[in-house]
């Protein structure tokens, strides 16, 4: 049995651990309140805490941050556009906290606002650092573009590019990076410029460029600009000149047709002024020109091909191999044919043949001839059509000297006006013939060398004044006549179809005339007297006073004039006009 004494000691240790429990007790519980009460001061509201996902329901999500009460936040902060949830339980986020305690109780978190926060807080880092931050552009706004970099922020249209972008409308949903230039929290106003960092870039590529650069290097560079004068090659911070001379050993009618912006080509290097920072460039450098030895490759004379590459009003430039090209003039187009544009003989892109007709090597020039290929039909024209031959034509077209008839395609002769009739003073042409006319006529001359064939339409009958004329008249003979012309001189009358006579001022009245019309008038027929024939000259002389006289010569008595005798009936109708 344990003793009194032992029961003591006993009793005295137990009350002593009971005593050390209790006070380790009251420590580790200060200690817990002390730690709360520290994270309790730790946290403080409007500031981003880390957080970690407890539990995600339908509506909500909740976030411990160490703190006395969990968060709720609203599960659509954490799901992507698609609606896909980003986080799961046990992840470590970023939260903002707005309220340590609400009405129930609760602490308020905000994974939206903690994201906007952390924005804010990069693009204030960069816009005080100057660095570069990315961004979406998300669509067109007055004066320039709205672009996402976390928030939304203003793009300037004159801060897109280096140069002037006028179709903005292509930019939107691409990403770029971009400068800060401007920036107000308070408002939510962030400008942006692209345009800075390109330049940046810019300066530094041209650093290096200039110092690599040198007169006969070939290099790469894209295309630019392109103007009527040539094409700017970004040379990689530095624009050269590429001259539209430069740019093809052949002809170039506009930089367009070998270049388009953005074309990546290599050039030669062929002047560079360091100090004005200026770079003439060369294209066609990079080849042999071919015109070196174009003499003997084209031999004058040779007969080629070639394909038609363009048009003017004065010919056809026919290219015969890379970046040599030749003329066909329109006078060498065909040996017959009248051409007034050489789109009637060839087409751009027809493959044709030609003759060299001259080289000029030094000035780059080759002329052709495509009618060389074919027979010359005009050295065989009087073989083809000798003097005196009777042929059959079409009156192609009337001029004020004559009329040009179709003998066959390519071939015209001329009639002249003076061999249009025998007995007719034809003024022009379309008192005879008409466009389209089929005449027979009577070929008077050729000219091979002037190409000219001269024509008769007269010649093809009988001439009247050799046979009806001599046969039927004679001076002294009274004749009936029609006036068919009025002159300054006198009055033209016809006999008969085809046979004219000359009545002279002098010979309309023994009285002094004026003018014819004051005695006689067209289509009037008068009776007068034969008083000149000659057949050789075809001219024949009427006198209405010498048949006056002849008819109306008083007996006994002078006093009355023949042309004004009362008992004349012509003489009463001249006195009467």
């Amino acid at each position: 049995m344990m003793s009194e004494t032992d029961k003591l000691e006993e009793a005295v240790y137990t009350s002593t651990d009971e005593l050390d429990r209790e006070l380790h007790d009251q420590e580790y519980s200060q200690e817990l309140a002390d730690l709360y009460a520290q994270s309790l001061q730790e946290i403080t509201e409007g500031e981003i805490v880390k957080g970690t996902v407890l539990e995600i329901r339908n509506e909500m999500v909740l976030i411990d941050i160490g703190y006395k009460s969990e968060g709720a936040i609203p599960i659509k902060e954490f799901q992507a556009p698609s609606g896909e949830l980003t986080v799961k339980v046990g992840d470590v986020v970023d939260v903002y906290l707005e309220q340590k305690e609400d009405n129930d109780g609760l602490i308020v978190l905000s994974r939206e606002k903690a994201e906007k926060t952390k924005v804010w807080d990069d693009i204030r880092l960069a816009y005080e650092q100057g660095e570069a931050i990315s961004g979406m552009i998300l669509g067109r706004t007055k004066g320039g573009l709205t672009v996402d970099i976390g928030v939304r922020a203003f793009l300037p249209g004159s801060q897109v590019d280096l140069r002037p972008v006028r179709d903005l409308d292509r930019l939107i949903g691409k990403s770029f990076p971009m400068k800060v230039i401007k920036l107000n929290q308070r408002r939510g106003n962030i400008v942006l410029s692209r345009r800075e960092l390109l330049e940046e870039e810019r300066r530094g590529l041209k650093d290096k460029t200039l110092q690599s650069l040198e007169e006969g290097k070939v290099i790469r560079g894209k295309v630019k600009n392109i103007t009527e004068y040539g094409a700017f090659i970004d040379l990689g911070g530095l624009d050269g000149l590429l001259h539209i001379t430069d740019m093809s050993w052949g002809r170039v009618g506009h930089p367009s047709e070998l270049f388009t912006v953005g074309d990546e080509i290599e050039v030669v290097v062929l002047k560079f002024d360091r100090a004005a920072e200026r770079v003439s460039l060369g294209h066609k450098q990079r080849m042999k020109d071919p015109w070196e030895d174009v003499d003997q490759q084209f031999p004058i004379g040779s007969r080629i091909r070639g394909k038609v590459v363009s048009l003017t009003d004065y010919g056809a430039f026919v290219e015969l191999a890379e970046g040599i090209e030749g003329l066909v003039h329109i006078s060498e187009m065909s040996w017959t044919q009248r051409v007034k544009h050489p789109s009637k003989i060839v087409s751009v892109g027809d493959d044709i043949e030609i003759m060299v007709l001259d080289v000029d090597k030094a000035n780059k020039r080759i002329s052709l001839g495509l009618r060389q290929i074919e027979p010359n039909p005009w050295l065989s024209i009087e073989e083809s059509y000798p003097v005196g031959t009777r042929v059959e034509g079409t009156v192609r077209n009337l001029t004020d000297f004559g009329a040009f008839v179709e003998l066959d395609e390519g071939i015209d002769g001329l009639i002249h006006v003076s061999d249009m009739s025998w007995t007719k003073r034809v003024r022009h042409p379309s008192e005879i013939l008409k466009r389209g006319d089929k005449v027979e006529a009577v070929v008077l001359h050729t000219d091979k060398t002037n190409r000219r064939i001269s024509l008769g339409l007269k010649q093809s009958q009988p001439d009247p004044w050799q046979s009806t004329v001599l046969d039927k008249y004679r001076v002294g003979m009274d004749v009936k006549a029609k006036v068919v012309r009025l002159t300054d001189f006198g009055a033209f009358v016809e006999l008969e179809d085809g046979v004219e006579g000359l009545l002279h001022i002098s010979e309309l009245s023994h009285e002094r005339v004026a003018k014819p019309e004051d005695v006689v008038s067209i289509d009037q027929e008068l009776s007068l007297r034969i008083i000149k024939l000659d057949a050789n000259e075809r001219k024949l002389g009427l006198s209405l006073r010498a048949f006056l006289d002849s008819h109306d010569a008083p007996k006994d008595t002078d006093e009355t004039p023949p042309d004004q005798h009362p008992s004349d009936p012509q003489g009463e109708k001249l006195e009467a006009s």
